[in-house]
């Protein structure tokens, strides 16, 4: 995507040096966040620096390369990395997909690692890209799309994956609107989804999330089109906290709700989505909200009661049967059809 007539990945690698869009500071400010090593690299997938299932996975992939060319082959070393980057995020598959296969190629060589980095990052955006393009065919011309927390540009290396068919039917002059979730407790969708729509020119209203329903049962919400963090073997997806409540209200109205993930958001080896494990973050997140201030610095304001403590699960699973299909780069599957692409 462009900003400020520049073209920009989320996230990309210069010698030894991991570079990301500053998330945090969106949309407020545009900066890029340099990691000099694998643990800085670590520290923006934990902090959200870098935020997002594919954006995290090639993070996460440049992470363990720079292990590699900082660590050289001592086996402590690499391995005591290859544990910190799993850790880091424990939802989202693309991590775990992307430090594997930078784990095993840097066993050859420390240049297969950075090279095998490398394509995950650019496997992710032409997947994405794919992902646009069969997503539109599901658009008709006029339709609204509501959409929970981002899946854009900023959550995958390139395009993104339920944005990527809005911005596609876009382009060809499908004049869609785009109803895009607050998403609470972080606003990733008040922030960088609307951030992105408005920068691409696509109308768009932010809603507060607990109002989805309410549009469903006017009749003015054609379709949901989410991303997901790691979706079952058996089509259970989870994704950012407040995704099933959406994909219930869509079920009840009879609106289609989509799944957009690359298939490396698929784990293959997890049965169902009670196998997947559910990251708890810091209570700060819901208690305090962050902006600029009088002197236009990023600033937290505590928004809770002073004093009361706060649960802060980062996400949910949807079942499978709440899912209508789930929009890939090989094509669009009923969530039962997964097994096809293993």
């Amino acid at each position: 995507m462009k900003v400020g007539g520049r073209h920009y990945r989320t996230v990309w690698m210069e010698g030894e040096m991991v570079c990301l869009i500053e998330q945090n500071l969106l949309p407020f400010e545009f900066n890029i966040f340099r990691a000099m090593n694998y643990r800085d690299t670590c520290m923006a997938i934990s902090s959200m620096i870098v935020r997002g299932a594919g954006a995290i996975g090639a993070a996460a992939g440049y992470a363990m390369a720079q292990a590699f060319l900082q660590g050289g082959h001592d086996p402590d070393y690499i391995e005591n990395a290859r544990q910190h980057i799993r850790s880091t995020r424990p939802t989202a598959q693309n991590l775990f997909y992307a430090v594997e296969r930078v784990y095993w190629a840097g066993r050859i060589s420390t240049q297969e690692a950075v090279k095998e980095a490398h394509n995950i990052a650019d496997e992710d955006a032409d997947a994405c890209k794919k992902i646009g393009e069969l997503g539109n065919d599901l658009i008709k011309p006029g339709d609204t799309i509501e959409t929970h927390c981002n899946a854009g540009w900023l959550a995958f290396v390139d395009y993104g994956s339920a944005l990527s068919p809005v911005y596609a039917a876009h382009s060809s002059g499908k004049q869609v609107f785009v109803y895009a979730d607050e998403t609470r407790p972080r606003g990733q969708g008040a922030r960088l989804t609307a951030w992105e729509l408005k920068n691409e020119n696509v109308p768009h209203a932010i809603i507060a999330d607990n109002a989805g329903a309410h549009l469903m049962s006017q009749g003015k919400v054609d379709m949901m089109i989410v991303g997901s963090d790691r979706i079952a073997a058996n089509g259970d997806v989870a994704n950012k906290i407040g995704t099933l409540e959406k994909a219930i209200a869509a079920q009840y109205y009879a609106i289609p709700f989509y799944v957009a993930a690359p298939v490396s958001s698929i784990d293959f080896s997890c049965s169902s989505g009670m196998d997947i494990p559910i990251e708890q973050r810091d209570m700060d997140e819901v208690l305090y909200q962050s902006g600029p201030n009088a002197e236009g610095k990023i600033d937290q304001v505590l928004v809770s009661a002073p004093g009361s403590e706060a649960m802060n699960p980062a996400f949910d699973v949807t079942p499978a049967e709440l899912v209508t299909a789930i929009i890939t780069e090989r094509g669009i599957f009923k969530p039962g059809e997964l097994a096809t692409l293993v």
